[in-house]
């Protein structure tokens, strides 16, 4: 739902807030931090956030998503741990609290959820003005992106996350309400799994118009997908690289994610009138 105001999130009591010291142990989490000024806070990430952000690449390391350290987080003695609840951070989750550590969890699927983790985040580390500026400015830029798309002509595009196997944005994900705020159709969203697993052969029974690649592999995506040269996307030159960090991160900059989805679906010129929309 598009105009959604700050008002409808939980935001926590945050007693300290100013001298937190956080561990963050989800790279989404970390940038929220490091966006609102609270990178100072952190007093250890988990590895991926650390190879990834360079204001965090020097701080311990608890370990990676699936195998953090208990040991590693009580070291540090934190006020505060943040995490995303996998399967295997809630059992983390659930010794950290057994042993006395206060643990605040966050999900992060929908895009109202990355807006409320922005909110809840700026509370518990003194940066609630911060947030809502930050959350402000995301509606701001979504809402401009529903009107000035409003009236282009709706394209096929599909969302590669991996190739092989192929992975895709399904449906009930921040990334396919972007699509839709766009007003594009992604095939994959009659799937009930946010990322689903898909047959190759599925993909090219949809004829998408638009692939956009936000796989790791090397092979340039419009190269590898020439394998298939019946898909419209093919045929159009449609197939287009995009950094998966911007576009796939349910992090504190989902203002840029569409923009940039933006420009690539409908052109430099229609971004720019979105960007001069939000400011209005």
């Amino acid at each position: 739902m598009l105009g959604v105001s700050l008002g409808v999130f939980f935001l926590p009591s945050s007693v300290g807030a100013e001298n937190v010291r956080v561990v963050s142990l989800n790279p989404s989490l970390t940038s929220i931090l490091i966006a609102l000024g609270s990178a100072e806070k952190i007093v250890g990430v988990d590895e991926y956030s650390a190879r990834q952000m360079d204001s965090v690449a020097s701080l311990p390391r608890v370990g990676g998503l699936f195998n953090p350290s208990v040991e590693g987080v009580l070291a540090l003695d934190p006020d505060l741990v943040v995490l995303v609840p996998s399967v295997e951070q809630r059992g983390f989750r659930d010794r950290l609290v057994e042993l006395g550590v206060r643990v605040e969890v966050f999900e992060n699927i929908t895009f109202d959820q990355v807006l409320e983790n922005i909110a809840r985040l700026g509370a518990l580390t003194g940066q609630k003005k911060a947030a809502a500026e930050r959350v402000a400015e995301i509606l701001r830029v979504r809402e401009a992106a529903f009107k000035k798309t409003a009236h282009q002509t709706p394209e096929s595009v599909i969302v590669v996350l991996q190739r092989d196997p192929v992975f895709l944005v399904g449906g009930g994900n921040f990334i396919e309400e972007i699509l839709t705020d766009l007003h594009v159709k992604n095939p994959a969203s009659s799937f009930e799994e946010s990322y689903p697993r898909v047959a190759r052969e599925w993909v090219i029974a949809q004829a998408p118009d638009v692939v956009i690649d936000l796989s790791a592999d090397s092979e340039d995506p419009l190269v590898f997908w020439s394998q298939w040269p019946s898909l419209p996307a093919v045929q159009k030159g449609q197939v287009i690289q995009m950094n998966a960090d911007l576009v796939s991160m349910p992090g504190p900059y989902l203002d840029q994610a569409i923009l940039s989805l933006a420009q690539v679906l409908y052109g430099a010129e229609v971004a720019n009138e979105i960007r001069k929309g939000a400011k209005r």
